[in-house]
């Protein structure tokens, strides 16, 4: 099947001529629309104080997201609580260490990165074990990085710091007017059964960024077709552009 219309599970870019996306559009000549499948919500310093969570018991961060470091600084705000200058920061990605420059002062020797994935964080943790960490993350965080932190028997508690509810949007949009659906978390899979609890893939093609996602797709039943990261499509828009090089070819 030739692939006119897709469906991005992202915000729509600022300026999307000058994105991937845009070059898709182009050469291509497909439509590709942006919906977000789910909306951030920020926890209240109150439910922190009501689990007794002191930022500042803890000597370390783990970060593994943008939202976690937003979330963490502005609840660190409503606390009245200024980060010392000893704290540590472990971080999924280098494009999340470099994020942290929006709220503190950027020294290497205190934050650490990994490459793409938590395991590859976890060597870094490691050697660094005497540390006291704290994991803010979702109300539905992924369970690979607190199964392999119990596993090593790190010093950790995961705390909750912002909600992930699904966007309503049944009544907006045809989902099977689409030929290749596209998704980022595992959150965005699970929203769209929430929307449309009888969906049934059919002739759709699904993709899927991340292997927490990929495996959320096939959890759900899903058949993925196009998957990111990999060998020779390290970003998603890349493995669409492979697809549809191949595909519509056909």
């Amino acid at each position: 099947m030739k692939v006119k219309n897709i469906l991005v599970s992202q915000p729509k870019p600022l300026d999307i001529d000058k994105s991937p996306y845009g070059d898709i559009i182009k050469k291509y000549n497909v439509n590709i629309e942006f919906r977000k499948f789910f909306k951030i919500e920020g926890v209240e310093a109150r439910e922190l104080r009501k689990e007794r969570v002191q930022i500042l018991d803890h000597t370390a961060i783990i970060l593994t997201s943008r939202n976690s470091v937003d979330h963490l600084f502005r609840l660190a705000k409503e606390m009245r609580v200024e980060m010392p200058d000893t704290m540590k920061y472990f971080c999924i990605t280098e494009a999340t260490a470099l994020y942290l420059q929006k709220y503190v002062t950027y020294r290497k020797r205190k934050i650490f990165h990994g490459l793409q994935t938590f395991p590859q964080l976890l060597e870094l943790i490691l050697k660094h074990k005497d540390e006291k960490f704290l994991f803010p993350c979702s109300n539905e965080p992924d369970e690979l990085p607190i199964s392999l932190l119990t596993e090593h028997k790190i010093n950790f508690r995961n705390v909750v710091m912002y909600t992930t509810p699904p966007n309503i949007m049944k009544d907006e949009i045809d989902i099977k007017k689409y030929d290749l659906l596209v998704f980022y978390s595992p959150i965005g899979i699970k929203s769209l059964f929430t929307n449309w609890p009888d969906y049934v893939q059919g002739t759709q093609y699904i993709g899927a960024f991340g292997a927490n996602t990929a495996s959320a797709a096939r959890e759900a039943g899903l058949e993925l077709i196009v998957e990111a990261p990999s060998c020779t499509a390290p970003s998603m828009t890349m493995a669409i552009e492979q697809f549809l090089q191949k595909n519509n070819k056909k």
